[in-house]
């Protein structure tokens, strides 16, 4: 988990007061020229465009403690059809003892007639349905009505809540673009914020008196759409940003505190009932756990077996999150829960079983990286099981059916890992990271060409490790699939006879894949000719763009290996062949080497390409980018035969 694009994109903020003030109409006030409106002046294929993005936070003091209340405001213009997703809402928030209440939804579309007159179609409030995720977190939710191409779509809503979890950050980016978004604090002078700006575009800062205190207001214009990119972590990770945190409040003279350390938050949550008090559970074994642990002393062979018990015997229901909810017992009970619940339930045995296993809170890929300067458990969104069995780190977690448990999970490598133990204990930030786990495949080929320019082949792919990590998730959706994704789509001019599969069901060998296959060679005259990349999940080059605006994050170090033979036909010999050639990205963290040799009736290929690094930041994409445009031109490099005279 790296924070040194943190550092950068802040230092490259400019508080810039030169940006023109756009005045921000009321609910309801809208000028036809924004229905008229038919494409974003700044970027012409967005599907959708945010007119306006509005929030204003107060503060209010009561009985020592300090409450935020927000009002937001949103217009957003519909373009396409793909924006047509815009008009369906979900506010979610945290409800529960001391959570927040979302209140005051007011919501309008508004349509030109034939005519040209504005028809203003207004959201029945029945239409606003109530949803509780958990009971810690719930979701109103809404769609829009009467919405098409050309629609604008405007709603606002009131939260309020205990400062400490209802004061967000705010993000100026989306996933289309933003004419305007501005966040404004009314603070008080009694209280104490700390914000921190994440941003590579000018940000205008103003700030005027207020009674008792200031009103500060950052606002962004033309702001472009983060789109996702090849090998992008979490969009979230690179959104133009502002975070803020509660720091302390006056109140009669004396100073609060609303900051909160990493041991006050892990403390608090090992008294949490649905949390610390779940590890304190004695959960049942059963009969047939019993009986397999009976004899075995290895730690290590006791931690496969409970982990593979837990995972074969418990379904997972989808939702992700640190909590046992239901409580544990009651998930081992019905076979089903959370996935808090079930790896709170895989730490509880293996503790029982006296392995060393602790619960450590994740932030996945998806959820993006983790600010350990901020602490909040709320940054976490999945606890796995964090065991340690003499010098060697494992991570578990049996939500995944395919993963093998000496591999840290896929969706957390090189990533950060808080520990959760006794403050006196080995709690604290762990980088989930092992250099010797990568994602390796090895691609061999063996090819025969006939007189009439038939290529009959047999591949062997193996995946080890992370590679075959990847690869099972789209098998287990049927073989079908799978081969449609790996061998059919990425090799349009081959004819795949046969496709076999072996290890499918053992997590600790690699996913070996058998292929016949035969391709007609295109043809020139006395010429033939066929490219040798096949089969290497390497046939399309994703870093084709000129600008980038994320890091290339790959998540572990990869090697590929590819050997073939290719064996011509009587009366055809080599026609001039590719070089053999090694090539590196200047900080020698990606390698590519190739070796040909050529007898008369045959060739043979040895291709080894190698990732020494799992992240690529921005400021090395031009490099990179012109790395991977040479390295395609040579993996797509033709193989001619000509005939004899």
């Amino acid at each position: 988990m790296r924070l040194s694009l943190f550092v950068l994109l802040l230092s490259c903020t400019v508080l810039c007061s030169a940006q023109q003030k756009t005045d921000i109409p009321e609910f309801g006030k809208i000028d036809k020229s924004e229905l008229k409106m038919t494409e974003c002046d700044f970027d012409k294929n967005a599907e959708a465009e945010v007119l306006f993005d509005v929030e204003k936070v107060d503060f209010k003091f009561y009985s020592y403690s300090a409450y935020s209340e927000l009002t937001r405001h949103i217009r957003i213009k519909i373009l396409k059809n793909k924006g047509l997703d815009q008009a369906n809402i979900h506010l979610f928030f945290l409800s529960g003892y001391n959570g927040e209440k979302i209140e005051n939804i007011k919501a309008q579309t508004y349509n030109l007639d034939g005519s040209g007159n504005i028809i203003t179609t207004k959201l029945d409030n029945k239409s606003v349905f109530v949803k509780a995720i958990n009971k810690r977190i719930s979701e109103k939710a809404f769609s829009f009505p009467e919405v098409k191409v050309g629609s604008v779509i405007e709603y606002t809503y009131e939260t309020d809540g205990d400062v400490s979890v209802g004061l967000r950050n705010w993000t100026f980016q989306k996933s289309i673009p933003v004419k305007l978004s501005q966040y404004n604090i009314d603070c008080p002078n009694d209280l104490e914020l700390s914000v921190q700006k994440f941003s590579i575009f000018p940000i205008d800062e103003k700030v005027s008196a207020n009674r008792g205190g200031k009103v500060t207001a950052f606002t962004m214009t033309n702001v472009p759409a983060l789109r996702n990119e090849p090998f992008m972590t979490c969009e979230g990770d690179y959104l133009q940003r502002i975070e803020i945190r509660p720091l302390a409040f006056t109140y009669f003279g004396k100073r609060i505190g609303l900051s909160r350390s990493w041991i006050t938050m892990i403390g608090s949550l090992l008294q949490d009932q649905d949390f610390g008090q779940q590890l304190t559970k004695n959960i049942p074994r059963t009969s047939d756990l019993d009986e397999m642990l009976k004899n075995v002393k290895d730690p290590y062979q006791k931690m496969i077996i409970i982990f593979r018990y837990v995972r074969k015997n418990m379904e997972w229901n989808g939702h992700s999150n640190i909590w046992a909810i239901e409580g544990v017992k009651s998930a081992w009970k019905q076979k089903k829960g959370t996935s808090g619940e079930i790896n709170l339930i895989l730490v509880n045995l293996l503790k029982d079983a006296d392995i060393d296993a602790s619960p450590v809170l994740v932030s996945t890929r998806e959820n993006g990286r983790i600010n350990a300067l901020s602490p909040g458990y709320n940054q976490f969104d999945k606890v796995m099981a964090h065991v340690n069995i003499g010098d060697k780190l494992y991570v578990l977690d049996a939500t995944d059916k395919y993963a093998s448990p000496k591999l840290i999970p896929w969706e957390v490598m090189n990533s950060l890992g808080l520990v959760i133990e006794k403050a006196e204990g080995k709690w604290g930030f762990q980088t989930l990271w092992d250099e010797n786990e990568i994602f390796n495949d090895l691609i061999m080929i063996n090819g025969v060409i006939d007189e009439k320019g038939l290529l009959n082949g047999e591949a062997t792919v193996t995946s080890y490790d992370y590679s075959r990590s990847k690869r099972l998730p789209s098998l287990k959706e049927g073989k079908e699939k799978f081969v449609e994704k790996y061998f059919s789509s990425p090799n349009p001019g081959l004819h795949l006879d046969s496709v076999s599969i072996q290890n499918e069901e053992i997590d600790t060998l690699p996913l070996i894949q058998k292929i016949n296959f035969n391709q007609t060679l295109n043809s020139s005259g006395d010429y033939k000719y066929f490219s040798t990349n096949l089969f290497t999940g390497l046939e399309k080059n994703p870093f084709t763009a000129d600008n980038r605006y994320s890091d290339i994050f790959f998540g572990a170090n990869q090697k590929f290996l590819i050997s073939e033979s290719y064996f011509i036909p009587d009366g055809y010999s080599f026609d001039e062949l590719p070089k053999n050639i090694r090539m590196m990205l200047p900080d020698t963290s990606v390698v590519f080497t190739r070796q040909l040799s050529a007898e008369t009736d045959h060739i043979i290929i040895r291709v080894d390409l190698e990732f020494k690094r799992p992240v690529y930041s921005i400021e090395d994409y031009a490099n990179f980018r012109e790395f991977y445009k040479k390295l395609f031109e040579l993996l797509n490099e033709q193989i001619v035969i000509k005939k004899n005279k």
